[in-house]
């Protein structure tokens, strides 16, 4: 059975995609790759490459779908499946690029947990009663990676590459993926997404933000065994 490796989020580990993992793993081998290590999406994806099986099906979330893609990018023909949820095909905009300097000085300075309290965990996930535990697990995942993981992956993203035609050429049977309420990558992106890949199914994930992984996990597990048929 080909095996499934998971990329995580900004600032996430394989906590992310724990209900996947527990699922998945009575079908087929699960593996989480972390994005730590480097400060560009093209070195991320080159050491994923490196410690992945020689084919595997692909699902990244956010961040970790960004990465994705660049592998998709890098060696298209290891890449059995493509699952790519919540995440942006495009470079990152100037508005948020001119946020990233800012926030990069606050984590070396102490401040991580200031920054995603204030400035990135309110636009993670859908008003739900779930909400609060939610929260603090991505706390504890972002103050577990630190502030140097941080600043290395607000750089990469910041100086991300446009994928666009990087989708437009993946052959693989591919999944786009989001919650109907994320408002970081909203439903019209993953549209488009979903318009430039040749052999993809599109799935909106009801009463979930950014993270449906999580805010929804059956719904999201549901959906990835129909794009990998186990």
């Amino acid at each position: 059975m080909t095996p499934l490796l998971f990329l995580p989020g900004m600032m996430c580990d394989a906590r992310l995609f724990a209900p996947q993992i527990a699922s998945l793993s009575a079908y087929l081998p699960v593996m989480v790759s972390p994005l730590i290590g480097a400060d560009t999406i093209e070195k991320l994806a080159s050491n994923v490459l490196h410690a992945a099986p020689a084919r595997f099906a692909l699902a990244g979330l956010s961040m970790g779908g960004i990465v994705a893609m660049e592998v998709v990018r890098q060696a298209p023909e290891r890449v059995t499946h493509l699952a790519l949820l919540d995440t942006n095909p495009f470079a990152e905009i100037e508005s948020v690029k001119l946020r990233r300097t800012p926030q990069m000085q606050k984590a070396r300075a102490g401040h991580l947990e200031a920054v995603m309290r204030d400035e990135m965990k309110p636009n993670y996930l859908y008003d739900a009663p779930e909400k609060s535990g939610l929260m603090d697990l991505c706390m504890d995942m972002a103050l577990a990676l630190g502030p140097d993981v941080f600043c290395d992956q607000s750089i990469a993203l910041r100086d991300r590459i446009d994928q666009s035609r990087t989708l437009s050429h993946y052959k693989g049977r591919s999944l786009v993926l989001c919650g109907r309420h994320d408002v970081l990558c909203p439903v019209e992106r993953h549209q488009a997404m979903h318009d430039m890949l040749s052999n993809s199914t599109f799935s909106i994930i009801e009463q979930a933000g950014h993270l449906p992984s999580l805010e929804k996990p059956e719904e999201t597990t549901a959906a990835l065994r129909r794009w990998l048929g186990v």
